[in-house]
């Protein structure tokens, strides 16, 4: 491969991508595509309707998510997304190898997509599909390890040794960030509000990024806010653009609770921390140990302050022998799938996955 490589890490949120051997990724868009209104087509559908990227701010309510819980719906959409980054990024170099992540579920018919979209469409000289959880463990330096990652529509949890996964005993939740915005957005908003989704959306987000966190301990969290004097605590209060004040309650702060207590917010699947439980005894005995004091917390769910040291009080205790067990974590942890994809683009040990657009026109 060329000493340059576009790496590009296509999430249900966000689309990252740069050129290998950088420390972070240098285009990052959200997942988000729009179709305008035109004169042919002024109703509902997308038949015949300008197709852009982001939000129509003319038109607010014309987008959508091409990618959905780690699902392609919209392949109309991914390619206008990638069609979009390889102009940028060719106008530096041009013909240039792409790496491209993917989700875990492997689905042949996405991989056959992707293959055809690149090669045939965007005409790209190389390509490897790489694997998202591995390419978060490579992010660590690790290649033994348990990998969490959680991010907008999946949490996905995955055990490794000597770099490769160990089947069939990684567990998935259809549950991420989405599912957190879909709280507060109810929680905030009455089902009649005149407030355009684009408004809510960037309402939640927000407050999602300042004002939300994980307890160590819940119970004890929602005493002590719930026995603060209104207006005692000036971080319960978010101001919206428009000027109005908005006092949230405990349980919106609290909100990523629901990632180790879905009970609570009436959801019937396991916690984060169950489900990494349950992957680490599915394991070969005498792993256990190396796994649980290599636990690696990635995406952007887990940069809620508290969540990493919430998982640690969580899994520690059902491993007293485990005198070194630890949750790893780094400052850029919502881009451990870039970052690891960018080391894999030059190692030689990838060399044979890598197809040629000379292999692809053969087979």
């Amino acid at each position: 491969m060329t000493e340059q490589t576009i790496v590009i890490d296509h999430g249900s949120g966000y689309m990252k991508s740069g050129f290998s051997g950088w420390n972070e990724p240098q285009l990052v868009l959200p997942s988000i595509v729009n179709y305008r209104p035109c004169k042919e087509n002024p109703g509902p559908s997308s038949a015949r309707r300008r197709l852009g990227l982001g939000i129509d701010l003319l038109h607010p309510d014309t987008f959508s998510y091409p990618i959905q819980r780690g699902r392609v719906l919209n392949w109309e959409g991914v390619e206008q997304i990638w069609s979009f980054v390889l102009q940028k990024h060719r106008l530096i170099h041009e013909d240039t190898p792409v790496l491209v992540t993917e989700s875990p579920l492997k689905d042949p018919v996405e991989r056959k997509k992707t293959l055809e979209i690149m090669f045939e469409l965007l005409d790209v000289p190389a390509l490897l599909l790489a694997d998202q959880l591995e390419m978060s463990l490579y992010a660590t330096g690790f290649l033994t390890g348990m990998v969490v990652d959680s991010g907008c529509g999946l949490t996905r949890v995955q055990p490794f040794h000597l770099g490769r996964p160990i089947w069939p005993t990684g567990k998935m939740l259809e549950f991420g960030g989405q599912d957190l915005s879909d709280y507060l957005v109810k929680s905030l908003f009455k089902e009649d509000s005149k407030m355009n989704k684009l408004f809510r959306l960037q309402t939640v987000d927000a407050i999602k990024m300042t004002k939300c966190y994980v307890p160590q301990n819940l119970v004890e969290a929602l005493d002590y806010r719930q026995n603060l004097p209104s207006g005692y605590d000036d971080s319960n209060t978010y101001i919206l653009p428009d000027g109005t004040s908005v006092e949230l309650t405990p349980m919106q702060r609290l909100a990523p609770e629901m990632f180790f207590s879905p009970q609570v917010f009436d959801q019937e699947r396991s916690s984060i921390s169950q489900a990494v439980l349950d992957s680490i005894n599915a394991c070969d005995a005498a792993l256990q140990p190396q796994l649980m004091s290599h636990v690696i917390a990635c995406g952007g769910n887990t940069l809620y302050p508290g969540f990493t040291r919430r998982l640690f009080l969580e899994l520690a205790p059902h491993y007293p022998s485990c005198t070194d067990a630890s949750v790893w974590s780094h400052s850029k942890r919502n881009f451990s799938v870039w970052l690891g994809a960018s080391v894999v683009a030059h190692l030689s040990t990838y060399k044979s996955e890598w197809m040629t657009r000379k292999e692809y026109d053969e087979k």
